[in-house]
């Protein structure tokens, strides 16, 4: 079952939102775009249950996209995402399997290839962490940034084969800081697999991608997280 932490703070959700554009079939599935063609590095952002409609996630497509990537934002919830008001949550998880968008994401990553794209790396948040570590296991993409885990164990964590960077919350109970430090000894096992792997004090899930603007501390603490996330692209996709 899933935190109440997966579905505090919800965004406002802006379907025109962002500096790049939606289309309506990229690899299959209708996704948020940004960035240039022309460039050889491309990422795949994967939402948390709120989708690919959230400002703030759209936001940090375009500063990916800023810094020289190719950013796709696929709608992975097919436009149900969720709905603070939903009297059970657990009945919107079992209809939104994040396996089966894992398969889903094969296509666009596909599409990517087709494009020109050299190198591919995923970054998810809660929800979409899942998504990311199994595209890591699968060799799908070169480099995995994985934001406040959801659904992610440590069978998951053993089976990465490229670079990943686990950036975990001080206070979560999804993933707690003994099951994110459990990641950590997993990985340093492995010396096959690079790794980063952080927990930010002071902080809850979901903090990178649903965050106050008011609140100083944790505009801070999101704004390192993705500078964290960039550092970790920069080094294993360029």
């Amino acid at each position: 079952m899933a935190s109440p932490h997966c579905f505090a703070n919800p965004p406002e959700l802006d379907p025109a939102g962002g500096g790049g554009v939606v289309v309506d079939d990229f690899g299959g599935v209708k996704a948020y775009i940004t960035g240039s063609d022309e460039c050889k590095a491309a990422v795949v952002l994967v939402s948390d249950a709120f989708g690919f409609e959230a400002p703030k996630l759209r936001e940090i497509a375009d500063k990916v996209a800023s810094s020289g990537y190719f950013v796709v934002v696929p709608d992975f919830l097919h436009g149900d995402p969720y709905e603070p008001n939903l009297p059970d949550p657990l009945q919107w998880l079992q209809s939104h399997n994040p396996l089966e968008a894992f398969e889903e994401a094969k296509p666009v990553i596909a599409a990517l290839r087709e494009k020109g794209m050299t190198t591919v790396g995923a970054a998810g948040y809660c929800w979409g962490t899942k998504v990311v570590v199994e595209l890591a296991k699968a060799r799908e993409v070169q480099a995995a940034v994985m934001s406040h885990p959801a659904f992610v164990t440590v069978v998951d964590i053993k089976e990465v084969k490229c670079p990943v960077c686990v950036l975990g919350a001080e206070i979560d109970q999804f993933s707690p800081q003994e099951l994110v430090k459990q990641f950590e000894e997993v990985l340093s096992a492995d010396a096959g697999v690079a790794h980063f792997v952080k927990i930010f004090p002071g902080v809850t899930h979901g903090w990178a991608v649903r965050y106050n603007d008011d609140d100083p501390a944790a505009v801070k603490s999101a704004e390192e997280a993705l500078m964290d996330m960039m550092t970790w692209f920069d080094k294993y996709l360029k």
